[in-house]
């Protein structure tokens, strides 16, 4: 078995598995008599990476693995052979997404505290039926409140390997209209303190915190507005570009 034979095998599992395979994974694909060290299957992920520098699709890893995607220059011209429109999100709610994104665990008061409107209730469910949060324990406080965190599906969506891969707020700040209140009394520094992975984190990141296109200034009450609304005040969630399925 020489090495060509071996980045063969992975490159069409990534283009054939539909999402990110993790390495253990990847060493399942051989058998036992030929299977390849992890180290071995690793270099071969870093000369798939190289070899698509350059070229339309690149060699991404993400919390649950590697996979295959397009280039992120190209998402919108690849996004036409889907002629449906985008789902559409509002400001509260990539908001909501951004401060547990940053601050988790958080709870909702502490959400509604730093955003100064009660939250809407369908927006928390939106983001536990997508599985981009999740209830990750109670404060010790009266009422028990819930702490919500983020998933691997929440990295995963968004192109990231790890939450110390989104970016810092001030550099959040420098991609235009963010919300300058994510960071908790107290807390500025945790915050400062992540180190961003380069312009793709940044890019996936600043959608999460809130690129708002349009959005009015002013405040509402409450988050009462459609989740899924198509007017110019709501944002599109952008993701990572589409995946290959093979």
């Amino acid at each position: 078995m020489n090495d060509a034979y071996v980045r063969n095998v992975i490159e069409a599992a990534l283009l054939a598995a539909g999402g990110p395979l993790p390495v253990a994974e990847l060493l399942r694909l051989f058998d036992d008599s030929v299977r390849p060290s992890a180290q071995a299957v690793r270099t071969a992920l870093a000369e798939l990476a190289a070899h698509y520098e350059g070229r339309g699709i690149e060699l991404r890893e993400t919390a649950s693995g590697f996979r295959i995607q397009v280039r992120r220059e190209l998402a919108a011209e690849i996004s036409r052979l889907w002629p449906e429109r985008a789902a559409r999100y509002s400001r509260a709610l990539l908001e909501t997404l951004a401060l547990i994104a940053y601050r988790q665990p958080i709870t909702r008061a502490e959400i509604e505290a730093v955003r100064g409107v009660a939250v809407n209730p369908n927006i928390i469910r939106t983001m536990l039926e997508r599985n981009w949060v999740r209830v990750v324990g109670h404060r010790a406080v009266p009422g028990h409140p819930e702490l919500l965190g983020t998933t691997r599906e929440f990295l995963d969506y968004f192109g990231l390997k790890s939450l110390d891969e989104l970016p810092t707020l001030a550099e959040l700040t420098a991609m235009g209209d963010v919300n300058l209140e994510l960071a908790l009394a107290g807390e500025a520094g945790a915050a400062d303190g992540r180190a961003a992975s380069g312009e793709d984190a940044a890019e996936s990141a600043g959608a999460v915190a809130g690129e708002t296109g349009e959005a009015g200034d002013a405040e509402e009450s409450s988050d009462d507005e459609d989740l899924s609304a198509e007017g110019e005040n709501s944002a599109e969630l952008v993701a990572g570009p589409p995946e290959l399925d093979g």
